[in-house]
C-alpha cells in the first residue's frame, strides 16, 4: 500500500492507497518542531484504527512546502516503515511540461495538483487551492503547466482582522445569511466569505480570458466546499486532488 503525505503550512493530509483506490484519508496539524518519533506515533495509531500496521505500508511519497519536515518524514519512513519515500521535488518525473520561468520555484503541492487534475479532467484546467494560501494553477489544453496566481488564504485574512484591529473578534468561517451584515460577526463573515468568492471569480475570469477558451475549474483544499457554494465559476470540488497527484507522480517514478 502507498502512503501519500501532503505537508502544508497548517495541515498535513495523509492518504492510504491500495493500488488505485484511496482507502483512507487523515488530516493532522503541521508541527515543524515535532520529531520523527512523534509523527510516527500518530501515523501508526491512525493505521491501527484502520486495522493496519506498519508492515502494510510498502511505498511512500511526500509533497512538502515546509522544508525542515522533509528530513523528518524521510527519517520516519526509513525508521518505521523501512522504505525510502519519493520526495516530490525538482528533477523527478511528473509527466507535465512545466512552463514556469524557474521550475525549481514550484512547490510539490502545486505540481501534484496539476498531475491529479490531468489524471481526471480534460485540459485546459484551472485548479483553485483553498488552504493557508489561495493558489490558482493553470494547465493549457496541451497539458502544460503555465503558472497561476497566489493570494492570502481565508484563515490568514480572518486572523489579520482579529490581530491587527482593536475591536474585531475572531469569527467562524461560514457563509452569512446575506451580504449586508446587521452585526459585526455577520459583517466580517460577509466580507471574508463573499470577498473570497469575488476574488476567485475575478482571477478565474482573467485566466479564462488569457487562455482564450473555457477551462474546467476544480477546487480543492480545506475551504473549497464553503467557497464553491458561493460562486458559479467552480465546476468541481475534489478534496483528494493533491493526494491523487502524489500517487500519479509516485507511479511515474517507481514503475
Amino acid at each position: 500500500m502507498l502512503l501519500a503525505v501532503d505537508i502544508g503550512n497548517t495541515n498535513i493530509t495523509i492518504g492510504l492507497f491500495k493500488k488505485d483506490k484511496l482507502e483512507a484519508t487523515w488530516r493532522i496539524a503541521t508541527g515543524v518542531h515535532r520529531m520523527p518519533d512523534e509523527y510516527a506515533v500518530i501515523l501508526l495509531n491512525l493505521l491501527r484504527n484502520h486495522g493496519l500496521d506498519a508492515s502494510d505500508v510498502t511505498k511512500g511519497a511526500v509533497s512538502c512546502v515546509v522544508p525542515p519536515l522533509v528530513t523528518t518524514f524521510n527519517e520516519l519512513f526509513e525508521n518505521y516503515f523501512n522504505i525510502k519515500p519519493l520526495i516530490i521535488s525538482p528533477g523527478i518525473k511528473t509527466g507535465i511540461r512545466i512552463r514556469y520561468d524557474n521550475p525549481r520555484e514550484l512547490g510539490g503541492d502545486r505540481i501534484s495538483n496539476a498531475a491529479g487534475a490531468l489524471s481526471l479532467y480534460k485540459p485546459p484546467i484551472i485548479v483553485v487551492v483553498m488552504g493557508t494560501a489561495t493558489a490558482f494553477d493553470t494547465i493549457s489544453k496541451e497539458g502544460d503547466y503555465l503558472g497561476g496566481a497566489v493570494a492570502p488564504g481565508l484563515t490568514i485574512s480572518a486572523e489579520a482582522l482579529y490581530t491587527r484591529t482593536a475591536a474585531l473578534p475572531r469569527v467562524e468561517l461560514v457563509p452569512p445569511r446575506r451580504a449586508v451584515g446587521s452585526n459585526t460577526v455577520a459583517a466580517m463573515q460577509s466580507g471574508i466569505i463573499y470577498g473570497y468568492a469575488g476574488l476567485i471569480e475575478g482571477i478565474v475570469t482573467r485566466i479564462q480570458e488569457e487562455l482564450g477558451e473555457k477551462a474546467i475549474v476544480v477546487a480543492t483544499g480545506g475551504y473549497a466546499d464553503i467557497i464553491a457554494g458561493e460562486t458559479k465559476v467552480i465546476d468541481e470540488v475534489n478534496p483528494d486532488l493533491t493526494l491523487l497527484g502524489i500517487k500519479v507522480i509516485h507511479n511515474l517514478n517507481r514503475e
